[in-house]
């Protein structure tokens, strides 16, 4: 009888020290702008990478790399697949971008990412989507989308996102396994959060620096603005992801 007790003891004490831990990774920071970030049983940290001539400005996983062409074609078996691939060390967890050629303003993006989302719902009915949103992200609208698709092995958490690129659409994903979405999905609406472009407002941080840098006429030396006339169509495209 005392066995009894002693084993019920122990295994309420194991349970009490599973749910501790489980709350303290929920406490846990999670700003991928702010040191390291633990997603899962690892740790991340996150860098601003430049893609397309510098037109497009994201916060990554420092590890993330281009997938190997030899891996895309396995992923992404049709011909048009995303220009920018970037994958963890295991490629199970992805990132990309891709531009259309196809006109785009700001304020149509909710209307596309509508578009796109009803389009996926009728393609694929087995997928169950979550969340739709468009936010103001520097004066960018970004619209996203969230859902649970299907896969070959196991059932996948993907994310899509939609903005205006220098007159052109941009399309954006992310995606990992369903069982890795609580792990990664504020994560991956952060990494959305982060993109920048030339024409992106600066930050309040970004326009006291930008003050402070001012000639005396009134112009700040370090502020960026859209050129005009940029044909993205004569633009060189991006290399990463597209060796072997």
């Amino acid at each position: 009888m005392k066995l009894e007790e002693e084993t019920t003891v122990k295994f309420k004490d194991e349970e009490i020290l599973a749910m501790m831990q489980e709350l303290e990774k929920q406490t846990e920071p999670r700003n991928i702008e702010e040191g390291t970030v633990r997603i899962g049983n690892e740790e991340y940290k996150f860098e601003e990478r430049a893609f397309f001539d510098e037109a497009l400005w994201v916060l990554v996983p420092d590890s993330f790399q281009p997938m190997p062409l030899s891996m895309q074609k396995l992923k992404y078996p049709y011909e048009q697949r995303p220009e920018i691939v970037l994958t963890n060390p295991t490629g199970t967890v992805n990132l990309t971008f891709n531009r259309v050629d196809q006109q785009l303003q700001n304020e149509w993006v909710e209307k596309l990412t509508s578009g796109m989302k009803n389009m996926l719902r009728k393609m694929s009915p087995s997928n169950v989507f979550y969340e739709q949103q468009v936010e103001d992200v520097r004066g960018k609208k970004i619209g996203y989308f969230d859902f649970k698709s299907p896969g070959m092995d196991e059932a996948l958490y993907q994310l899509m996102f939609y903005l205006e690129l220098s007159g052109e659409t941009l399309m954006g994903s992310f995606n990992c396994s369903y069982r890795q979405h609580k792990d990664w999905r504020d994560v991956a609406v952060q990494i959305v959060r982060s993109i920048r472009t030339p024409d992106s407002e600066a930050d309040e941080d970004e326009v006291e620096e930008n003050n402070q840098k001012n000639d005396g006429t009134g112009i700040s030396t370090n502020q960026n603005a859209v050129k005009d006339g940029i044909d993205t169509k004569n633009n060189n495209r991006a290399k990463e992801g597209n060796s072997e």
